[in-house]
């Protein structure tokens, strides 16, 4: 491929709708200009996890390649993300936390019976949903999956190429000269 149909993404920062929104906007217009393969260099604390689904959603439905690689943590809705790459890598001293959805509550907010069991539904669907996502990027049994999100875990870049987060471990992240957008 030549260079003008990859191009590198470093994505810094939290998943959130503004940022998300940047990311598709520059994904597509960077289509337009006939790029093929984006390579996302990722080390993001999570954040939104609307905004988180529908990029995962977006980066597995768009007809290129794209490849994830964590140069630091990615934790939380940023796992999910990551797991849009088919290549996915990370470096040596790398680290991913994976754990379900959490509910922020600002108070003084009052629910009834029928809204904290709404959300109490939408927990366990974003914990089914998260657990589908990662049995689908490592192959892994289902049941052991959820258990982990549900659990929490924290893996280190051994840990995470064992359990299939990663298909290998590099420190080099892009070669000299290459073009590299920034998402922050």
């Amino acid at each position: 491929m030549t260079e003008k149909e990859t191009i590198y993404i470093h994505f810094f920062t939290g998943i959130e709708l503004n940022t998300i929104n940047r990311m598709t906007k520059l994904v597509l217009e960077q289509m337009s200009e006939g790029v093929e393969r984006f390579i996302f260099l990722m080390s993001s604390p999570g954040g939104n996890v609307f905004a988180g689904l529908s990029a995962y959603n977006f980066l597995k439905g768009i007809p290129v390649e794209v490849i994830t690689h964590n140069y630091g943590s990615v934790d939380s809705i940023a796992a999910i993300l990551f797991c849009a790459g088919s290549k996915r890598f990370c470096v040596p001293h790398a680290r991913f936390n994976l754990h379900g959805a959490t509910l922020d509550i600002k108070t003084p907010i009052q629910y009834t019976e029928k809204s904290l069991d709404e959300r109490v539904k939408s927990l366990r669907m974003d914990r089914e949903i998260f657990s589908q996502v990662v049995t689908d990027a490592t192959g892994k049994d289902h049941i052991q999956v959820e258990r982990d999100i549900l659990d929490g875990i924290v893996l280190n870049s051994e840990q995470a190429l064992e359990y299939g987060l990663v298909h290998e471990i590099k420190i080099e992240l892009f070669e000299k000269g290459a073009e590299v957008f920034e998402i922050t």
